[in-house]
């Protein structure tokens, strides 16, 4: 369940493909980041009034109580990762446009169906400004943390 413009919404299971995703770039996030960044995995962000969504991958600026005594807010944020089996639609129709609102810097869409990466940039009321496609065999990186690389390949392995 998630809390998105005041409604929870319920969320469909996570299969061993979407785990695996995750699992594998919360992995390389955390090898590469060291103190640059928190590596947060499948957690809420608060974004007032009343949504509270939690993407798969958070890279959080770092906090010296990393974020006990408050969420993080989207100032917070440096990249938003959603990875998509089904939810695809939903993640663009839906979750992207509120975290354009709130001014979310980066968000990546990895459609595990499509076998690419979407990659979201300048965000404003609208939406976000920049939109990038990364395909396997490509390396994506985030712009406000440069120091990550992620080969796609490691993605979808075979």
């Amino acid at each position: 369940m998630e809390l998105l413009e005041g409604e929870l919404i319920d969320m469909s299971p996570i299969g061993s493909v979407h785990l695996s995703v995750v699992n594998t770039l919360t992995m390389i996030f955390a090898r590469q980041v060291g103190d640059i960044a928190i590596v947060s995995t499948q957690n809420p962000v608060s974004l007032l009034p009343d949504s509270e969504p939690q993407p798969d991958i958070a890279l959080l600026r770092p906090k010296q109580d990393r974020y006990r005594n408050a969420l993080p807010a989207a100032t917070d944020v440096l990249l938003i990762v959603e990875v998509s089996d089904t939810s695809i639609d939903y993640d663009r129709q839906v979750k992207l446009p509120i975290y354009a609102q709130h001014g979310i810097p980066e968000v990546w869409i990895i459609d595990l169906q499509a076998g690419c990466m979407e990659i979201y940039r300048d965000p404003d009321e609208r939406g976000y400004r920049k939109s990038l496609q990364r395909n396997r065999g490509d390396i994506a990186s985030p712009s406000l943390v440069s120091a990550v690389s992620v080969a796609l390949n490691e993605l979808w392995p075979g």
